[in-house]
């Protein structure tokens, strides 16, 4: 590994809070601030010392959600802010930006996360292109140039579902599972959690047996015809992620940094990578993301990952990744998942990376390493690599 590998010297997380709830009336900023904060004060540093903050925002509609987060969490006026959108992979993508920063020798210092607001996003409109023609509403914008490679996220996971035989019994399990998981580890997740606006916990998560599951409504089925039901395969509400505010940040330095700030590193970045795949499947860009991280990290198969956290926005997601990597279910996060959290956008993948270093502190194994992978809209996966030190 090399020796000017960027350094991770904390990490933090809000609580993630189900949309139009207790965060409700708080924009990105209100929400990311608390938690910069508080990993400077963590690493015992002054925000003197950041040299850019990067910031994954998928609903922001212009601006700079970057910047507006650097001034109000008071750094420093010459601050590098740049805001990444690549929609579910943001969060991940901003702390790979970071360590390229880091990498190339343009900062030293660097703050890197996401942040979503999903309650206060804009309303969306299309311009009118006529003067008789009225502005159009619209819920989100095209992921791919053709109708036929930007399905509906939503009927995308069902024919991927029909098409693959996973059916709506195996993924309510997957999902009751991660509930349960993260209804277990309330206590143990609230040391990675900074208070904002009073809350200290995840609020989605809840009990759920598989009596109540089979109760509740399904919300998306598969169109083509399969050799399995498509009512079989069936995508019911506890198989999608919840919309969701929340934030979540990493403080990376320099290993030049580190020294002279005297600031302890407990875990070092190996490898990342971001990735396109099929625009019409993007569930399947994570596997792929995935795959060329653990190569760039010259590491032979995910088993040798003591943890792996993804972000899985959908249960049949959950599914395919690990029977794709030959990993089983129960070995994806082991304090829950998305399903069980929600789903922040732009933060998501950013807390998935959050929980895989929570995760590696808690059980303090040196040389550890641990993968974190998301996929995103239009058929994108992005995957990291750590070790722990």
């Amino acid at each position: 590994m090399s020796t000017t590998a960027p350094l991770i010297a904390a990490w933090a997380r809000s609580a993630v809070v189900a949309r139009d709830g207790a965060f409700k009336a708080l924009h990105a900023h209100d929400i990311g601030t608390p938690v910069v904060q508080a990993l400077l004060e963590r690493a015992g540093m002054a925000a003197s010392h950041v040299d850019a903050v990067v910031v994954g925002n998928a609903l922001g509609a212009g601006g700079n959600p970057a910047r507006m987060l650097a001034l109000h969490a008071g750094l420093p006026e010459a601050c590098a802010a740049l805001t990444v959108d690549t929609q579910c992979c943001a969060g991940l993508d901003a702390v790979s930006l970071g360590v390229a920063l880091i990498a190339s020798g343009q900062a030293e210092v660097v703050m890197a996360g996401g942040v979503e607001a999903w309650s206060r996003s804009p309303i969306r409109m299309h311009r009118p292109r006529h003067k008789n023609e009225v502005a159009m509403p619209y819920e989100r914008p095209a992921f791919a140039p053709t109708p036929d490679k930007d399905p509906d996220m939503l009927l995308s996971a069902a024919r991927y579902a029909a098409q693959n035989g996973y059916t709506r019994a195996q993924q309510e399990a997957y999902a009751i599972r991660s509930h349960a998981h993260a209804v277990a580890h309330v206590t143990r997740m609230a040391k990675e959690i900074v208070p904002v606006a009073g809350v200290t916990h995840d609020t989605y998560p809840r009990h759920i047996d598989s009596h109540r599951a089979a109760r509740m409504p399904v919300v998306a089925r598969s169109d083509i015809p399969t050799p399995d039901s498509s009512e079989a395969c069936a995508l019911s509400a506890l198989t999608i992620a919840a919309q969701a505010d929340g934030a979540a940040f990493v403080l990376l330095l320099s290993p030049n940094a580190a020294s002279r700030l005297n600031v302890r590193s407990q875990a070092t970045w190996v490898s990342n990578a971001s990735v396109g795949g099929a625009p019409e499947f993007p569930l399947l860009a994570a596997e792929l993301a995935a795959r060329e991280a653990l190569k760039r990290a010259d590491i032979a198969h995910a088993h040798q990952m003591q943890f792996v956290e993804l972000h899985d926005a959908f249960a049949v997601q959950g599914l395919s990744f690990a029977e794709r990597l030959g990993l089983a279910p129960e070995c994806l996060n082991p304090l829950g998942g998305g399903l069980a959290r929600g789903h922040p956008i732009g933060a998501s993948a950013a807390i998935a990376l959050v929980r895989l270093l929570a995760n590696l502190d808690h059980h303090n194994t040196s040389g550890a390493h641990g993968l974190a992978a998301v996929a995103g809209a239009g058929g994108l996966g992005a995957a990291a690599v750590v070790r722990w030190l």
